[in-house]
């Protein structure tokens, strides 16, 4: 074979090198399976070449002692051999699944359709290529641990790619699968994903950061070997066995503190860094106690992450430390086990694996995570949205709050009560009308702090607030609010449009429940086969006119000869409005209508109906077309609170607005804005936006207003 004498080198040196340490942990039939792998693998890429020359098998072969370093299963590793087979050599799925079986031909497809993923196109594609990630994802969470290996191998051969190029994969790696690894614990993946990352996109700003750093370690060398001694002969002195080794920072970790802190390399680089890795749990805490007797801790700056991990499975106890001559310590205690968990999160110890014994909390926390994705996935109204809040998903930092039964939730930093109540359960969130932050009421749009306990009030019937999507931080409560949103404005849409449609019908003398289902099919089939409930919904959306819908009811066809409304039947009278009809309707700003103001309705596509006054200027010329403009009167049982503009002229005088405001509350009224511009040195005008029930109480208002010392005039502001 002509290409055998490139492969010579690789063969005995690459695949047999790796068997040898599989050895260590894997089954001798369980390495062969991978080699049988390495080898189908080799001939498949048979005469292709990577762009730095090298034969394309040198890659897989890379990826798969990547995932070697983590003792991941043999099954990954011969999903690491073959995850390029199925999208560059053509050999199809159930091929693999026949040779190696159908667990690993899954993990192959699932990386496949993956590596597919092109985040510098538009961002509609983008966002179904990360729905496609999900999917696989949830099937078998080694998808993601497979193609985070391959990522990170061509993240390190990135110099072989063209700028251009090399930027684009360096942003996706920074965007997505730097959080992802993140997410999963796997802190080692996403410290090189980062600085991989960073030196693609701002090479010269890395270069220099690095040459700041190697100079920077090399002046404190003295300081950090004697902090460190001293660290180790206090853990001595009182018998506690402990290894402690210094504490690098990241390139990008540097950088990003310098551009969102506003602090210089300096401020930054003097701050020492050590980890303290002990046998147990228990010695945790008592080393915690003799570095606090050795230097004083700095207050507030305590945080306990093995009493509460963190969302990612991340367990340790940080302190920060007043060191010699001020210098301050920052200071990781953790046992083995954490510090393996900490770097390689979900892929530490077998935690990927599906079946098992005891599944453990980091893996449960990992599949929670993937089940909560796939959640907003068939919720969310796009991929566009999905793809919006599993970003805000992918979070770095958060804050842990109580359930009053003292229950622990974890959120993303900035999260309100209402994230709070959608993290619970969604009815909870749905149903949520106030909260009470440490058994006190407080704004639902307060941002929780960490150790708060937290209750939701809820009342049957309540709905979500669209405001609520202003402060809202989690992806599952931003999906969950619009969906009720979007629920709950169909409802109402075919509310309406079933009242327009009885209206039109009216004056053809005859009603919705009196026509025939065969006539209603049949007009239906016109529009395509939509259900009655569609055709209503886009009626009070004011996308169809009710009149047109009528009259084919009527005639069966738009084409026939239009049937006039018939001069004998009485026709319902002016549609009334009650106030409670929601979303579907809304009252015009221009001219704010109230309750006993003569009105009409103006069908906008896609809004529904917006209410104006009978005079207002801005429908002017639809105002005689009875397609988009019809006549409505307020029903006598109407509620609500509207809103009206009002100018007052009054004489300039001290306490001018809080007597104007005290006035209004007493008319049993609410201020909601309030401006004023003085005319000159004498008289002002003030701009007073009121909430009121109808003009009766408009009036009640208007005239306790009037008691004011100095009021010359009040006008109510329209269009």
């Amino acid at each position: 074979m002509a290409a055998e004498p490139a492969y010579g080198d690789v063969r005995p040196t690459g695949i047999d090198l790796l068997a040898e340490r599989l050895a260590d942990y894997l089954t001798p039939d369980q390495v062969n399976l991978v080699r049988r792998a390495y080898y189908y693998a080799e001939q498949a890429h048979d005469g292709q070449r990577r762009r730095s020359g090298e034969p394309y098998v040198t890659h897989p072969l890379a990826v798969a002692n990547i995932l070697a370093d983590m003792h991941m299963d043999h099954q990954s590793l011969m999903a690491a051999m073959l995850h390029d087979v199925i999208e560059d050599t053509g050999i199809a799925k159930e091929a693999l699944a026949g040779q190696f079986g159908e667990t690993v031909a899954e993990l192959v497809d699932g990386v496949s359709k993956l590596t597919q993923m092109k985040f510098e196109t538009k961002a509609e594609a983008q966002a179904e290529n990360f729905q496609k990630m999900t999917m696989a994802m949830s099937k078998d969470i080694r998808v993601i641990l497979v193609k985070l290996a391959d990522r990170l191998h061509n993240m390190r051969t990135l110099d072989a790619m063209p700028p251009d190029k090399s930027r684009r994969i360096a942003k996706e790696t920074l965007e997505i699968y730097a959080p992802i690894a993140n997410r999963l614990g796997m802190h080692d993946f996403y410290v090189e994903f980062e600085d991989l990352g960073f030196r693609a996109m701002h090479p010269m700003r890395a270069e220099r950061i690095q040459r700041a750093v190697k100079t920077a370690r090399g002046n404190r060398r003295e300081i950090l070997g004697k902090i460190q001694e001293s660290l180790a002969n206090c853990l001595a002195r009182d018998g506690l066995d402990g290894e402690v080794v210094g504490r690098e920072k990241h390139l990008h970790s540097i950088y990003q503190k310098m551009r969102g802190k506003r602090k210089s390399f300096n401020e930054i680089m003097d701050v020492y860094g050590f980890r303290i890795i002990v046998d147990k749990v228990d010695t945790c805490y008592r080393v915690l106690g003799a570095v606090h007797n050795l230097y004083k801790p700095f207050p507030g700056r305590f945080k306990d992450y093995i009493a509460i991990p963190k969302a990612n499975g991340y367990q340790s106890l940080h302190t920060t430390l007043f060191g010699m001559h001020g210098v301050p310590i920052e200071i990781q205690i953790r046992t083995r086990e954490m510090e393996e968990m900490a770097n390689n999160g979900i892929a530490a110890h077998g935690l990927y694996k599906a079946g098992g014994d005891e599944p453990r909390a980091s893996h449960l926390r990992a599949r929670q995570w993937v089940k909560g994705i796939l959640e907003l996935q068939q919720r969310a109204g796009n991929s566009l949205e999905f793809i919006e809040n599993v970003k805000i998903d992918l979070f770095p930092d958060e804050v842990y709050v109580f359930t009053p039964k003292g229950r622990i939730m974890e959120l993303p930093k900035g999260s309100t009560a209402v994230d709070f109540a959608y993290a619970v359960h969604t009815d909870v969130g749905n149903s949520c009308i106030a909260c009470r932050i440490n058994r006190r009421l407080a704004p639902l749009s307060q941002p929780l702090g960490s150790g708060e306990t937290v209750e939701i009030v809820t009342a049957p019937g309540a709905r979500p607030n669209p405001a609520w999507l202003n402060f809202v931080v989690t992806g599952k409560a931003r999906t969950n609010i619009r969906h009720a949103l979007k629920q709950q404005r169909r409802s109402e849409s075919i509310s309406l449009g079933e009242r327009l449609l009885n209206k039109a019908l009216s004056g053809f003398g005859t009603q919705l429940s009196k026509i025939s289902p065969m006539r209603i099919l049949s007009v239906l089939g016109e529009y395509k086969g939509v259900v009655l409930e569609d055709l209503l919904e886009e009626i009070g959306l004011g996308n169809r006119m009710a009149y047109v819908v009528a009259r084919r009811l009527v005639s069966g066809s738009e084409q026939e000869e239009p049937l006039e409304p018939q001069a004998s039947t009485t026709p319902q009278g002016p549609l009334a409005i009650r106030g409670t009809e929601g979303l579907v309707i809304s009252y015009a700003k221009c001219c704010t209508p109230i309750p006993g103001d003569p009105i009409v309705g103006h069908l906008s596509a896609g809004k529904g109906m917006v209410i104006h006054l009978e005079n207002c200027r801005n429908i002017a010329e639809f105002r005689h077309n009875s397609e988009k403009c019809i006549v409505l009167n307020w029903a006598k049982d109407v509620t609500g609170e509207f809103s009206v503009e009002l100018r007052v002229q009054l004489e300039h005088q001290r306490g001018l607005i809080a007597m104007l405001a005290n006035n209004v509350t007493a008319a049993d009224a609410n201020v909601e804005k309030i401006g004023m511009n003085e005319r000159d040195g004498r008289v002002s005008v003030v701009q007073l936006v009121v909430s009121v029930r109808d003009r009766v109480h408009l009036a009640r208002v208007i005239k306790k207003l009037r008691t004011l010392k100095g009021v010359a005039g009040i006008t109510r502001v329209r269009s």
